[in-house]
């Protein structure tokens, strides 16, 4: 458990920790982040503090939150640690779930996923592409 950062409020550092390991890659893009029950058990706190570091941090642009899948990290949050030359690329599409992820995602062969691709270039040469599924959700 972190050092608690006196004068600061609770939520800000236990987002500044979760930042920090989606940041040094301990949660890669696309990685779903604990639950909040770990969570709260982790940091010893309540369950609004915890929300509340989460808010934080999908207001940074570095997660996301789907009903029902639960916080991962983005793409976007190594963005800032990219040399001056490169860029990200990112598509978003709808994707029919072939074998291998309908049984990952206990779904039926053919049921509805988004696809989200990253493409990292430094110098214009591809360096990392990042290709992260979900449920589609219909609201």
């Amino acid at each position: 458990m972190p050092t608690p950062h006196y004068g600061q409020p609770r939520y800000r550092v236990i987002a500044e920790e979760l930042r920090e390991r989606i940041e040094s890659g301990a949660i890669p893009p696309g990685a779903l982040l604990p639950a909040e029950s770990a969570l709260t058990a982790e940091f010893r706190a309540a369950r609004g503090t915890v929300r509340q570091a989460i808010a934080a941090l999908r207001e940074a642009g570095l997660v996301a939150t789907d009903h029902g899948r639960g916080t991962y990290a983005t793409i976007r949050q190594h963005e800032r640690g990219l040399d001056k030359g490169s860029e990200t690329e990112t598509q978003q599409r709808q994707v029919p779930a072939d074998a291998e992820l309908a049984a990952l995602f206990a779904v039926e062969l053919g049921a509805v996923l988004v696809e989200q691709q990253s493409v990292i270039r430094t110098s214009g040469a591809v360096g990392t592409v990042v290709r992260t599924y979900r449920l589609f959700q219909t609201e």
